[in-house]
C-alpha cells in the first residue's frame, strides 16, 4: 500500500492549545519542549501526571496519564489481568503497565491528519476522559497492588451501581 502524504502548514502548534487549557484551569504545567507539555492535576484519589506529546510524523497529539502507584514485581501478573479486564471495557484509550518502571499509565491520542487544528473543546474532552478513566479504575489498581486482591474481585469492587438514596 502506497500512501501519499501532504505537508500542510498549521496556524498554531497543537501543544499551544493544551498550554492554554492548563493555564485557564490554573494547573501546574511545564513546557518541556516545543512538542511536549507536562501537567499536574489533583484527583480524588491521587495526583495525575499528564503528558501531551505532538507526534508530527503521525499528526497525532498523544496523551499519557500516570499516577503514583508502583507495581511490585510480585503483583505484575495480576495487574496485567486487571488491565485486560479494564481495557476490554474502554471505548477510548487504554491502560498500560510499563514494567521496567512499575508504572500504570492511561494513553490515548487525538489524530489531526491533513492539517486539522485541535480546538479547546477537543483537548478538554481528551483530558477529561483520561482523568475520568483514571479516577474510575484507580481503586481497582490499588486493591490489586496493596490488598492482594484478584483482578476480577478488585474490578467488581469498584464497578457497582448504587440503588436508592440516603
Amino acid at each position: 500500500m502506497n500512501l501519499q502524504t501532504a505537508d500542510l502548514a498549521r496556524d498554531s502548534h497543537p501543544v499551544d492549545v493544551i498550554e492554554q487549557v492548563a493555564h485557564t484551569n490554573d494547573w501546574t504545567f511545564e513546557r518541556t519542549g516545543d512538542d511536549e507539555i507536562a501537567i499536574s492535576v489533583a484527583g480524588s484519589w491521587t495526583d495525575y501526571h499528564v503528558s501531551f506529546s505532538w507526534m508530527a510524523d503521525y499528526e497525532a497529539l498523544h496523551l499519557a496519564c500516570a499516577f503514583d502507584l508502583k507495581v511490585p514485581e510480585s503483583r505484575t501478573l495480576e495487574v496485567m489481568r486487571l488491565l485486560s479486564l479494564i481495557n476490554e471495557q474502554m471505548l477510548f484509550g487504554h491502560f498500560d503497565l510499563w514494567e521496567q518502571e512499575g508504572a500504570i499509565m492511561f494513553r490515548q491520542s487525538l489524530l489531526l491528519c491533513g492539517g486539522a487544528e485541535p480546538n479547546i473543546r477537543q483537548v478538554e474532552v481528551l483530558l477529561k476522559s483520561a482523568l475520568e478513566a483514571c479516577e474510575c479504575y484507580y481503586q481497582a489498581f490499588s486493591f490489586v497492588v496493596w490488598s492482594g486482591s484478584a483482578a476480577r474481585d478488585a474490578l467488581n469492587g469498584v464497578l457497582f451501581e448504587t440503588a436508592g438514596n440516603a
